[in-house]
């Protein structure tokens, strides 16, 4: 008798437990994936997500989302010795947490994918560092950087693959991870530089400013690169750490 109420208790624990680590938490949103407007449902989980990470989720580890930081990127504007040379080091961007997803579509048998992301304004700043010659003069030199984007549209592509966790539940494996961007209006400059007179000063952060979308094209493929390393490592760390079956029926 006392051994089967023990084994009754037991299971009605584990049952319980089973409901309990199902139960949806309150940074997320459950979708049917069955539903004719899943996606819809899936943007609007994003979003609820989303608008929880900007404050910080202690419970599943995200504190502080920002800054984004990159280490480093570089360009190169003409050729031969005199080439402009520029690098930017421990780039700091803001606002990025600010984003909206504005588009999802899924295929969840295959757990693949695509969002359409804007954002309205990204501030940066980093260390700047330079060679070469620019508009005729001479613009070697190192000072701060900094960056104004507004009107930022990202789209992104991961697929996953799901496994069981020790809990019995369901998680993803990020496979793969693609992305691109556009920026609409950029305003950029240069400050601080040792050793420069002010109408160079005045002349490079004129020659930046006219020529920032072709400056952010050379930027682009590297920048690119390394904010899809960022989100292919954010997407796993959240997918670690959410199961499947608190945003999925």
């Amino acid at each position: 008798m006392a051994a089967t109420t023990a084994r009754s208790l037991t299971l009605m624990l584990v049952c319980l437990q089973a409901v309990f680590s199902q139960d949806t938490p309150y940074y997320m949103h459950r979708c049917d994936r069955d539903a004719s407007d899943v996606n819809d449902c899936l943007r609007y989980a994003a979003n609820k997500l989303a608008s929880y990470i900007r404050q910080g989720i202690p419970e599943i580890g995200i504190v502080d989302v920002e800054p984004v930081v990159v280490d480093e990127i570089s360009i190169a504007l003409g050729s031969g010795p005199d080439g402009y040379r520029a690098s930017f080091r421990n780039i700091e961007a803001y606002g990025v947490s600010n984003l909206s997803i504005v588009n999802v579509r899924s295929d969840i048998d295959t757990m693949q994918y695509q969002m359409t992301i804007e954002i309205p304004k990204i501030k940066a700043t980093a260390q700047y560092q330079s060679s070469g010659v620019l508009l005729l003069i001479q613009a070697s030199g190192a000072g701060e950087y900094w960056g104004e984007y507004e009107g930022v549209k990202a789209k992104t592509y991961f697929k996953a693959t799901p496994y069981q966790g020790e809990d019995g539940l369901t998680y993803l494996t990020v496979d793969q991870t693609k992305m691109d961007f556009s920026v609409k209006e950029i305003k950029m400059g240069v400050e601080n530089i040792a050793n420069q007179n002010a109408i160079i000063h005045a002349a490079m952060n004129l020659f930046i400013n006219t020529n920032a979308q072709e400056l952010l094209k050379e930027m682009k493929p590297q920048l690119r690169t390394k904010l899809t390393e960022h989100l292919h490592s954010f997407l796993q760390q959240l997918f670690d750490r959410i199961p499947v079956e608190q945003w999925l029926d």
